[in-house]
């Protein structure tokens, strides 16, 4: 018996639903790229395709704009190449996955999506995908090659960060009050593109986005958002797509500067580059991600010195971390940046790197009823 698809496909005898133009266009682009390789194998030729290639070598820093972009540089994925053939066959599965998931008006998960196309090659022990970390590569790949989001691919990622504050959103229809959200907040979904997320009513004046869950619960619970009017967000260490993606509405859109309390380590710097700049990785998405005017506020390496803190927060850096802490401060955007570079030297010669945490040495709420309020007041940040 044949195992039913988990994607829902519409009723044969059904009316064809009224695709948006955002449907119709990717829809358009996916035909486009079948047609492609139906034309090229009935002619006689090899079916190929062309990928742009997501590296370091084919990103360029836009100076002006302040954003990584992606270059112009592609790589060819061959049919008939034994070391292409099965990212050729993966490509066209994941295609014909997100065409059911538009005909269909459905959306599904990365997960979804890669069990969808998971299945064992007739004739054969070989699995068109071993596992996910095969097939999520494939889609990015599909987003670059179509120029289309992946919230057009109607692919949405796991749900992660959280935020709270003087804001009123509506999402799909339900009015959100992110002033009454509780001690877990509104979690951030993965798809926040204006069709789904609008902005209703706004009083906060900054966004502060700390990095990870356990420092978001200690502003909330002092509800350092309502005494502050600002909103509060939090990316679980490194922000998801989607929590870039809102960031950037918010500071574009609503006008709110994006000011970011992460660790005082080269994890933390490379955390706020990325939401300043953009990454290699996703540089054919920086315009819609990238934040330029991002802040720094914190925890930065005088703080040792400044807030008095105890040894007992020195964490020793790594060759690792000492490696890492040089490639950034060799970024182009940090490379000639004065205050950047010092911050990075201090790091360093201080050997230890330090958690926003530590502040918790010095007072449960030192963190939100000082070292915030007054570096704010200072605007003492990087940029």
């Amino acid at each position: 018996m044949a195992k039913k698809s988990s994607i829902v496909q519409p009723k044969r005898d059904a009316k064809p639903r009224k695709l948006s133009e955002r449907d119709s266009r990717t829809l358009s682009k996916l035909v486009g790229l079948a047609d492609d390789v139906t034309k090229k194998a009935l002619g006689g030729k090899e079916p190929k395709l062309d990928i742009p290639t997501r590296t370091k070598s084919n990103t360029i820093w836009n100076r002006k704009r302040g954003i990584l972009e992606m270059g112009d540089g592609v790589a060819e994925r061959e049919l008939f190449n034994l070391n292409q053939a099965k990212q050729f066959m993966q490509t066209m599965l994941h295609a014909s996955t997100i065409k059911d998931l538009i005909e269909a008006d459905k959306t599904s998960s990365l997960r979804g999506v890669f069990y969808k196309a998971k299945h064992t090659v007739a004739g054969t022990k070989e699995n068109t995908f071993d596992d996910q970390a095969e097939s999520d590569p494939i889609l990015e790949d599909l987003e670059v090659t179509l120029g289309s989001l992946r919230e057009e691919l109607h692919v949405f990622a796991e749900n992660r960060g959280a935020m709270v504050g003087n804001i009123t959103l509506v999402d799909k229809g339900d009015e959100i009050d992110c002033r009454r959200m509780g001690s877990g907040g509104y979690a951030l979904p993965s798809i926040v593109e204006p069709d789904i997320i609008q902005f209703k009513k706004c009083e906060a004046k900054f966004v502060l986005h700390v990095e990870k869950g356990t420092v978001w619960n200690r502003f909330n619970e002092d509800r350092f958002w309502e005494k502050n009017n600002c909103i509060l967000t939090h990316g679980a260490g490194q922000p998801p797509r989607g929590c870039r993606r809102l960031l950037q509405r918010l500071s574009h859109e609503l006008k709110l500067p994006i000011i970011c309390l992460l660790d005082c380590d080269p994890w933390g710097h490379y955390i706020y580059s990325v939401i300043k700049q953009g990454s290699i990785s996703l540089a054919f998405e920086s315009s819609r991600l990238a934040i330029p005017d991002a802040k720094f506020l914190g925890i930065r390496a005088k703080d040792y010195d400044e807030c008095e803190l105890s040894d007992a927060v020195k964490i020793d850096l790594s060759d690792n971390d000492i490696k890492r802490a040089k490639e950034i401060a060799a970024y182009p955007w940090f490379e000639g940046h004065k205050q950047w570079q010092r911050e990075i030297e201090h790091m360093l010669k201080n050997g230890f790197k330090m958690e926003v945490e530590a502040l918790i040495t010095k007072d449960i709420s030192y963190v939100t009823e000082e070292y915030v309020p007054e570096r704010l007041k200072d605007k003492d940040w990087l940029e």
